[in-house]
């Protein structure tokens, strides 16, 4: 992983602020309404509970899938637990952190695999740390040249890209919090196409 996202060159990093700026013409800025009314609940409450988790994941929930049955058959206190290992972090590095806790979520029902879930919870968890990973979010960073092996331990590897995205980012771009990155991620590859180098 050394090097990803520093070689991003200046065409790509105003790729990147176009695609922002994109998205905030295009979003509707009640999107993420829902995340925020949970991360303030996650503040002070110090967990994620179960209601929590269903109003972060309503898009991929439903009742008659395996994994969402087995998920509302857990005790409120074992998801609090899990959820409480993935909130309690400001001392660690955000790459050491967001591992830690995807690890503890990957007991809960619906998180063992796959990294889109899990991290909409751990960005809630810890908005300003963290970021949402998914598929439109993966093809922008392959769309800049940065390559995410579907390995073991890729939501980490993905917080990693995005701050050494912000580090190498020009002025406007430095104070965004990751969760604004992943947002300018997942509106790059519906822009055009980057043109040719002369």
């Amino acid at each position: 992983m050394a090097g990803e996202g520093a070689g991003v060159g200046g065409d790509g990093r105003q790729r990147l602020l176009a695609a922002r700026d994109a998205c905030t013409r295009t979003v509707s800025p009640h999107h993420d309404e829902v995340p925020h009314h949970v991360a303030r609940r996650a503040r002070g409450e110090g967990s994620l509970g179960k209601a929590d988790l269903g109003a972060l994941l309503w898009k991929r929930l439903r009742a008659d899938t395996r994994w969402a049955g087995a998920l509302m058959a857990v005790a409120e206190a074992e998801a609090r637990r899990a959820t409480a290992a993935a909130v309690r972090d400001p001392s660690l590095g955000r790459r050491t952190a967001a591992e830690a806790g995807r690890a503890a979520l990957a007991g809960l029902p619906g998180f063992a695999s796959g990294d889109a879930p899990a991290s909409a919870v751990l960005t809630a968890a810890a908005p300003d740390r963290r970021a949402v990973y998914d598929r439109r979010a993966h093809a922008g960073l392959r769309a800049l040249g940065i390559p995410l092996p579907h390995s073991r331990g890729r939501y980490g590897r993905y917080l990693d890209a995005i701050d050494r995205l912000l580090a190498a980012a020009p002025g406007p771009a430095r104070t965004w919090t990751p969760r604004e990155t992943d947002t300018a991620l997942a509106c790059l590859p519906s822009l055009s196409p980057a043109p040719p180098s002369a």
